[in-house]
């Protein structure tokens, strides 16, 4: 099924505030030394590989190979943002961009133990930059710090949580307003007994946070205990009241086109659509309690529980109601035999949520945790595919355009395609 032209003029729009506007090329470059926001000299990143924060890296210190299996896309929409991640005793791990070639044109090895994530091109103070997160435990109880770098490569500020919370990986957003949203995890003990469950439960509940860059001033909080039940969990009760219960999974927080906040978790299902200032649920999509009953338009199919999506991550507004999702379908007992993005159109008079079109894992195969879909500059969608060591790019159509492998072993949680800019002598 063929998008709309006005999808492409919202991409547009879309890739102008998250990036800069001239792909580049560096491969074997090395760029200049990194500094902190005050001006204190860190370690470089260099093609070859160096830590963050003055870290020193021992082992690997070169990244895996990207192979690309299909090739049929051009680099207009711009170059590759990776983390890959998994077999650090033959890889370094880490930040990567890489051409359409799968050849790398830069390249930032983290300190073995660490996971880098959520890597891309955004725009801070009118200028383009590169930001990611770093830390442990990403997929649990993580604990990690967001970093900004300018098109030097060098560090200008890091983005911590706040109010005793540590930065959570799965997403650092900088608003055009030049705030970040991220993301926390944090435990906490419930009384289940309603849903049959123990009344001393430990629990891991989601937080977003909006912070001011500049000062670290947490502007905006919210935490899912707030405002969803426990009972709309998708995930089963632990065996013991002392294991934490990961009943949200909260993965994402975007903007509405309205400057709402979309606010997805893996664990019940849904994504929210959520006041940015009053924290209140305008509606929600998918679960136990959806806002909206779900249809398939013809040759679409829903999961096997009736539903467009399960497990799912990074939902993205495109305007006039459309929206995508990357949908796993698996936790690990698949609801389809294959992950897909998905494309759905919301319609709030009838309360109607209709799959209208839906690009397949090209091996066909399921995956289990993680993923992204991103709709490029000039409307094609370019696929992370989480656990699984495939990125991928779809015409608006729905035709491959392009297709690559990591090693075994080897993922990335999310995958960009997004214009860089960086000057002439990192060229």
């Amino acid at each position: 099924m063929s998008l709309p032209q006005r999808w492409r003029r919202l991409a547009l729009a879309v890739a102008a505030v998250m990036a800069g506007v001239i792909p580049y090329s560096l491969a074997g470059a090395a760029p200049a030394g990194a500094a902190t926001a005050s001006g204190s000299a860190a370690s470089g990143s260099a093609a070859s590989g160096s830590a963050a924060s003055g870290s020193a890296v021992s082992g690997p210190t070169a990244p895996p190979p990207v192979t690309v299996l299909t090739h049929g896309a051009n680099n207009d929409d711009g170059d590759i943002f990776i983390t890959p991640t998994g077999d650090t005793t033959t890889y370094a791990n880490g930040p990567e961009i890489i051409n359409n070639q799968g050849q790398v044109i830069w390249f930032h090895a983290i300190p073995d133990g660490l996971t880098a994530s959520d890597f891309r091109a955004q725009r801070y103070l009118g200028q383009p930059v590169l930001t990611w997160w770093q830390g442990t435990g990403l997929g649990g109880l993580s604990s990690g710090t967001d970093y900004i770098y300018n098109r030097h490569y060098q560090q200008i500020a890091t983005v911590n949580a706040g109010n005793g919370y540590s930065a959570d990986g799965h997403e650092f957003l900088i608003t055009p307003w030049n705030t970040a949203l991220i993301l926390s995890y944090t435990t906490a003990t419930a009384d289940l007994t309603s849903i049959g469950g123990p009344a001393d439960q430990t629990v891991i509940d989601g937080i977003v946070q909006e912070i001011d860059i500049r000062t670290g001033k947490v502007l905006f909080q919210w935490n899912s205990a707030d405002h969803v039940p426990y009972s709309q969990s998708e995930q089963p009760l632990p065996a013991s009241a002392s294991t934490p219960w990961d009943w949200f999974h909260i993965n994402a927080v975007h903007l509405d086109p309205r400057g709402n906040l979309l606010i997805d978790a893996r664990d019940t299902w849904t994504t929210y659509d959520v006041n940015r200032f009053t924290g209140a649920i305008n509606w929600r999509l998918g679960g136990k309690d959806s806002s909206f009953t779900v249809k398939a338009a013809n040759g679409q199919v829903l999961d096997s529980a009736g539903e467009i999506f399960a497990w799912q991550h990074d939902p993205e507004a495109l305007g006039n109601g459309l929206y995508t999702i990357f949908d796993d379908e698996s936790s690990g007992t698949p609801l389809l035999p294959y992950s897909r993005a998905v494309y759905i159109r919301l319609n709030p008079w009838t309360k109607v949520a209709t799959l209208v079109q839906s690009d397949n894992q090209p091996e066909g195969l399921s995956a289990a945790s993680q993923g992204n879909s991103q709709t490029t500059a000039n409307g094609d969608l370019f696929v992370g595919w989480g656990i699984l060591p495939y990125i991928s790019e779809f015409s608006r159509s729905g035709q491959l355009l392009f297709n690559a492998d990591f090693p075994a072993g080897v993922n990335s949680y999310r995958a960009y395609r997004l214009p860089w800019f960086a000057p002439p002598q990192h060229r």
